[in-house]
């Protein structure tokens, strides 16, 4: 086996490697082009993906679990939260525990809401979230009616936009939720049976697994990471305003795409998603140095989605095509579901 092979191989087993490799591509293509970037660049490129890398995590959770699931309502959450925190720790440090509860609260109750329509009332994820957003929507008119001016915690400030050493608090903040998430992913009990959720429910379902525990629990997951990622969002920004949080919505499904996690589900990637959040900056910001208008950059995101989904799903036919010939042949007995894979 050559060495073009030995990585090919590595690389269906590590997709994550597709992101970084175009992280490491296009930073270098920035850095030649323009002469302007460096590592402190690099740090505000870092801090700008630490929030996406955040939903993005909550995201992956739903879309492991198969079937298409998707949470539309993130976009909702994270406005709505931002909101909340302006509303409930008025600019000060010592209601800040309460902000952080509320945020909490409000991410349980949507979550808790999401898997009401999803599991209990077997509607579609994204028709269900789709209605949840809009429902958050009138809450965040609501909300912003209420607001009587933009004050923000000094410490929660600090966590949003502070440094230590030069690195973006937040990029720390969300290194170790990718690596908890990595770890939970590939050595807990939840993160098997997450992937097996996802790679086949009727196999689960046969093996004693409670689909719709799990199931649900992710949404909850994506919903309370979406919460907290407007409290922060909007201390960073310093204040809220309507369809703050639009931006994520695409992105956040993007970053976990192009991360390596299967659309399919049963195989996540919290590294991946990391990359991609960092590669998704990159590529809006080569946008806004080339001068497209926002309308344009959107057109271009949704333009890369679409070509890794098509990707994906030519390579998870092309894979169960192979294993439904290996089976008429005879020469296997059984195959794990296409969406398998090794969690990262």
């Amino acid at each position: 086996m050559n060495g073009l092979a030995a990585f090919s191989l590595w690389a269906q087993k590590n997709r994550w490697v597709w992101s970084a490799i175009g992280v490491l591509v296009l930073w270098l293509v920035l850095s030649v082009v323009t002469n302007r970037f460096s590592l402190s660049s690099l740090s505000g490129i870092m801090l700008s993906a630490s929030f996406l890398t955040v939903v993005g995590i909550g995201q992956m959770f739903v879309v492991t679990t198969g079937r298409g699931n998707i949470d539309l309502s993130v976009a909702s959450v994270i406005t709505l939260s931002a909101f909340v925190a302006l509303l409930t720790i008025k600019g000060q440090d010592a209601n800040l525990a309460i902000g952080v509860g509320a945020a909490i609260l409000l991410g349980l109750a949507v979550g808790g809401l999401n898997s009401l329509l999803v599991v209990g009332l077997n509607i579609p994820a994204i028709i269900a979230t789709l209605a949840t957003g809009y429902v958050l929507a009138t809450a965040t008119l609501l909300s912003n009616r209420a607001i009587s001016g933009f004050a923000v915690s000094p410490l929660l400030k600090t966590l949003a936009t502070g440094r230590v050493s030069g690195m973006p608090i937040m990029a720390i903040i969300a290194i170790v939720g990718v690596a908890a998430t990595a770890f939970v992913l590939r050595y807990t009990v939840f993160g098997q049976l997450l992937s097996a959720v996802g790679q086949n429910r009727t196999a689960a379902r046969l093996a004693a697994i409670r689909n719709n525990r799990v199931i649900a629990s992710a949404f909850i997951i994506s919903s309370v990471l979406a919460s907290l990622n407007g409290l922060l969002l909007g201390a960073y920004i310093g204040g809220a305003f309507l369809e703050m949080g639009q931006p994520y919505l695409l992105q956040s499904i993007a970053a976990v795409v192009l991360g390596g996690t299967l659309i399919f589900g049963g195989s996540a990637s919290a590294v991946g998603t990391l990359f991609a959040s960092i590669l998704l900056i990159l590529i809006v910001t080569t946008m806004q140095i080339v001068g497209l208008p926002p309308g344009a950059q959107d057109i271009v995101q949704g333009i890369v989605v679409i070509f890794v989904l098509a990707l994906a799903g030519r390579q998870v036919l092309s894979r169960r095509a192979a294993v439904d010939r290996a089976d008429d042949d005879g020469t296997v007995k059984s195959e794990p579901s296409a969406a398998a894979g090794r969690p990262e």
